[in-house]
């Protein structure tokens, strides 16, 4: 009787596997989801300094721009 021979796994195909295997596991589930809440709060901690810093520059140019009259 012959044994079938599978031909090896390419990179892709273990990277898949990897995935689904961590998929599957409910134990890091946690740190993912402390993660992506980390980013968020990245995120909009960025968005707002641009639209503050921006607001801010502006009262503080006119300002002296006022002041210089």
């Amino acid at each position: 009787m012959r044994v079938p021979r599978f031909p090896e796994m390419t990179p892709m195909a273990h990277v898949l596997t990897a995935i689904g295997r961590l998929a599957q596991r409910t134990d890091g589930q946690d740190l993912i989801e402390y993660g992506l809440l980390a980013a968020l709060i990245a995120i909009v901690a960025m968005v707002g300094v641009t639209t503050l810093g921006g607001t801010i520059y502006n009262v503080f140019w006119r300002a002296i721009g006022q002041a210089a009259l």
